[in-house]
């Protein structure tokens, strides 16, 4: 799946973080759409595109090295200076169901390595999302 645009690896990523414990929320996929439709990063992305890409996605996701060529495309098609922005992005979907499950945390944790995030960025990132997603 080469070629992808910015903002296709970035949705698979996500897709990719919600799906890590099998399953896909309904917060999950409500935070993905307020991601979508709210972020400059997604500033111009047909959304009437959404069900081709997460098809896609899937189809990716079905294979033994899934995950790994996923995590490929997003580093060979998203700038540099967007690395941060796309672990945010996961961080983001994980946290939206306040309980990060191992495979999502794992899923984080090859997204750092691959982004070569230090430890003082992700933490800033993490912390963040998880202040603002405290309950009452």
């Amino acid at each position: 799946m080469a070629g992808l645009n910015p903002q296709e690896a970035l949705i698979h990523l996500m897709i990719a973080v919600a799906a890590a414990d099998g399953q896909i929320s309904g917060i999950e996929q409500r935070e993905f759409t307020v991601l979508l439709r709210t972020l400059p990063v997604f500033e111009g992305f047909d959304e009437s595109r959404l069900t081709e890409i997460a098809h896609d996605c899937g189809k990716l996701l079905d294979e033994d090295d899934g995950i790994d060529r996923i995590i490929e495309n997003v580093h060979a098609s998203v700038p540099n200076n967007l690395y941060e922005t796309a672990y945010a992005l996961a961080v983001e979907v994980v946290s939206a169901d306040v309980e990060a499950s191992q495979p999502e945390l794992r899923l984080l944790e090859m997204l750092r390595d691959a982004f070569e995030l230090d430890r003082l960025t992700a933490g800033a990132i993490e912390h963040s999302a998880r202040v603002r997603y405290r309950r009452a």
